[in-house]
């Protein structure tokens, strides 16, 4: 388990660590309406699939709150437009949606309550959420240290940890399990450029676990491959295809075909809510566009020319390129089509 808290309710708000400020600061963030909810996940004050689903279905539960006291004789229409701005946050992960939808249902089935009664159950709804997610990450870390042999040495790329989650993690999740297992792995962590969540969030991570890291830059991950230095790859995932294609952090893409040039496996672990059976492939899932700031300037420095500036946050790395698909229930390997598709016999 992490030693800190990603997110919690506490006192009636959601309070989350401010990850912008990390490593340099440990700095938390109250977040008291839903706006302030929606604010935090735009800004990336709290990001991670997982996470941000956690983050979504509390910032309707403070809503629903908000507007069972406030808005009474409007509290449905209230809740609507509360859904409708948390499900606009980011576009990318599916978890933000996975939560929305599952905090709808409870609303759903029980309209015939009391709005205090509502958001009651919808807070409670949310508290579950956040703490089946940590089981979950615990389950799937099981499943995928089964893939992790003694003295590994695992790469990994962005963050998908305790921060990146509720409060354990999934890539990092399968390295914690592995490391409780007694294996003794190492980690390679990219940087993770643009804004560094490997560098300044996944080394800090392990760092403080004690688990033994190594920093480098994004274009040196070829270089170790070729040095014998990797013996397996394990990513996180934000939107996963029914076809088993991968939508992960900038850099997933490249990163799988140097482990496939390379014959390293690659491996991504993510739990069954970040699984979307209505997206046939790849190709359907939309890739957020960020601020061009965060290629030009580190912090308020701008370290770059001033010049036209693409920033996709994510791309698409093919299922042909994933070996396994770590999830809590088990390890999915290829055909996709039909190994993800046994999940909902």
């Amino acid at each position: 388990m992490s030693s800190f808290k990603t997110i919690e309710w506490k006192d009636g708000k959601v309070v989350m660590i401010d990850q912008r400020r990390l490593p340099g600061e440990e700095v938390y963030v109250e977040c008291s309406s839903y706006e302030d909810v929606a604010k935090c996940i735009k800004e990336m004050v709290i990001r991670g699939a997982p996470a941000i689903g956690v983050a979504a279905a509390m910032g309707i539960a403070l809503g629903a709150v908000d507007s069972a006291q406030n808005k009474e004789g409007f509290f449905f229409e209230s809740l609507k437009k509360v859904l409708e701005v948390i499900s606009k946050t980011r576009p990318t992960a599916v978890n933000l949606f996975w939560a929305v939808k599952r905090m709808n249902g409870v609303i759903e089935s029980n309209r015939d309550k009391s709005p205090t009664e509502i958001s009651g159950l919808l807070v409670e709804e949310a508290k579950n959420i956040c703490e089946e997610d940590i089981q979950i990450c615990k389950d799937l870390g099981k499943n995928g240290s089964k893939l992790i042999t003694t003295g590994m040495s695992v790469m990994t790329h962005c963050n998908a940890g305790g921060l990146a989650t509720a409060g354990y993690g999934t890539a990092l999740g399968v390295i914690r399990a592995a490391v409780k297992d007694g294996k003794g792995i190492k980690v390679i962590a990219n940087e993770t450029r643009p804004i560094l969540q490997g560098a300044r969030l996944t080394a800090w991570e392990l760092e403080r676990d004690g688990i033994p890291v190594t920093l480098i830059t994004d274009s040196m991950a070829g270089y170790v491959m070729s040095k014998g230095m990797v013996d397996a790859v394990v990513v996180g995932a934000d939107r996963i295809a029914a076809n088993g294609d991968v939508a992960n952090k900038i850099g997933t893409y490249s990163l799988s075909i140097l482990a496939k040039s390379h014959r390293i496996p690659f491996y991504v672990a993510a739990p069954v809510s970040t699984i979307d059976f209505g997206c046939p492939t790849g190709d359907l899932i939309p890739i957020e566009q960020r601020d061009v700031k965060e290629v030009t300037h580190i912090g308020d420095k701008r370290i770059a020319a001033d010049v036209d500036v693409f920033n996709p946050a994510f791309d698409i790395t093919p299922a042909e390129n994933v070996d396994a698909i770590i999830t809590e229930i088990g390890v999915y390997e290829k055909p996709y089509e039909e190994s993800l598709a046994s999940m909902n016999e």
